[in-house]
């Protein structure tokens, strides 16, 4: 079958990398691992954008200045990287760690053309830090490193299946969307992905799709063309 997306960014978030007890589950990391390798195997150019709520969620109520938290929640993003880069090593698998902000021992700091060429040298790219400054989420980060590298899709692996009309965790009557446009989607005041970066997948035509990283195989389904998750568009 033939490649249905040749390039992508995909955004995983901390959760889906842990289980209960578990900030890191080596068993969902290795699987996550193979999976990647396995569409850089078939020739998808590959970026990453790792989230970091298993390792820090934010103030959450707690008296904190809402920019330190946020710092602690890049940070916790390239702990996060470094995790993926050192399994994606083991594999065999050429990547590069990027940073939105400077941390020279960690990975090297983010540039455009630079990540374009590694990309197409067939380096797997992961971005930590999201956008690099406070009050901005990782959703928003990946989208702006998607429209960035000139993605043709970005895929949000989450540990739900897609994206509904309310909390399907707390609602058991809860729709889920095969489809949904990115107007409907702010309309209806979604929360499963930031409304500013739906703003700028809007802005420049770029097609989500949301999807349970937990399915079997889902990520090279997702890139074969198959309809998983919700796409939205």
């Amino acid at each position: 079958m033939e490649l249905k997306y040749k390039r992508i960014l995909i955004k995983v978030s901390g959760e889906a990398l842990s289980s209960e007890g578990n900030i890191f589950d080596p068993a969902i990391i290795d699987k996550t691992v193979a999976d990647l390798k396995a569409i850089h195997d078939m020739g998808v150019e590959l970026g990453i954008v790792m989230g970091g709520g298993n390792i820090w969620r934010g103030r959450e109520g707690r008296e904190m200045d809402r920019p330190t938290a946020d710092y602690m929640g890049m940070l916790a993003t390239a702990i996060n990287g470094l995790c993926l880069e050192d399994a994606l090593i083991r594999a065999g698998v050429d990547c590069r760690l990027m940073t939105a902000f400077r941390i020279d021992k960690v990975g090297e700091m983010y540039d455009q053309r630079k990540a374009k060429d590694y990309l197409s040298e067939g380096k797997v790219l992961l971005f930590a830090c999201g956008t690099g400054n406070p009050f901005f989420s990782t959703d928003s980060g990946a989208a702006l490193r998607a429209a960035e590298i000139d993605v043709d899709a970005m895929l949000l692996a989450k540990n739900i299946d897609g994206i509904y009309d309310s909390d399907p965790r707390k609602n058991p009557h809860a729709k889920k969307f095969e489809e949904i446009s990115y107007r409907d989607y702010l309309a209806m005041n979604l929360k499963v992905m930031d409304a500013s970066a739906v703003a700028i997948c809007q802005d420049v035509g770029l097609p989500v799709v949301l999807f349970g990283l937990a399915e079997q195989d889902s990520i090279r389904r997702v890139v074969m063309g198959e309809k998983l998750g919700t796409l939205l568009h």
